[in-house]
């Protein structure tokens, strides 16, 4: 299209111009008489609504596209924690059989491969703590810390700081930043 064209908008806009005394320039709505006017004007119209119609599908495609991604990261940080929630009750009630078997393998007995047996067993139920990232709480000779250990005892210690664990009663255990069972310790000073 060269510069002397003008398209068909542009020859209407101009036909529907009018310039007042002032010499602005005002748009009147005319009556399209002519068939082909009025045909053309009638498809420009319908372009428009569909236009319309396919702005509106488009913003609620990306609506939905968006809804669904932020429901896929909630399922999934859903999932996530339901199935830590699930280990973690798992692990508790395996806890009290664990604390049983350290007991017996620190006790003194007469039957070597027994002991030995004992202790291969715990060493088992470790490796499958360890494997579901259930770590065992560190207690001795750290800063007390009540979110990590409960104290049952308070005792003087010249050798330690304030606030440090001297012994442990109960070990406590972790899965991830949740604390499944707090360390039973006695702190120091």
């Amino acid at each position: 299209m060269n510069e002397n064209e003008e398209t068909i908008d542009e020859i209407l806009d101009e036909q529907n111009e009018v310039e007042d005394p002032n010499g602005v320039k005002m748009k009147i709505e005319k009556e399209i008489t002519d068939p082909t006017e009025k045909a053309i004007q009638q498809l420009n119209d319908k372009i428009v609504e569909q236009k319309q119609q396919l702005d509106e599908a488009d913003d609620r495609i990306k609506r939905l596209m968006a809804e669904f991604e932020n429901f896929k990261k909630r399922s999934d940080k859903e999932r996530q924690g339901l199935y830590s929630s699930v280990m973690g009750d798992v692990v508790i009630s395996l806890l009290p059989a664990i604390d049983n078997l350290e007991k017996a393998a620190a006790a003194e007995s007469a039957d070597k491969q027994y002991q030995e047996g004992i202790k291969m067993v715990l060493q088992q139920f470790k490796d499958v703590l360890k494997a579901n990232n259930v770590v065992e709480i560190p207690t001795v000779g750290k800063q007390f810390d009540p979110s990590l250990h409960e104290a049952v005892s308070m005792c003087q210690d010249p050798k330690l700081g304030p606030n440090t664990i001297k012994e442990e009663f109960r070990k406590g255990y972790m899965i991830g930043d949740k604390v499944l069972r707090h360390s039973m310790v006695v702190v120091a000073n």
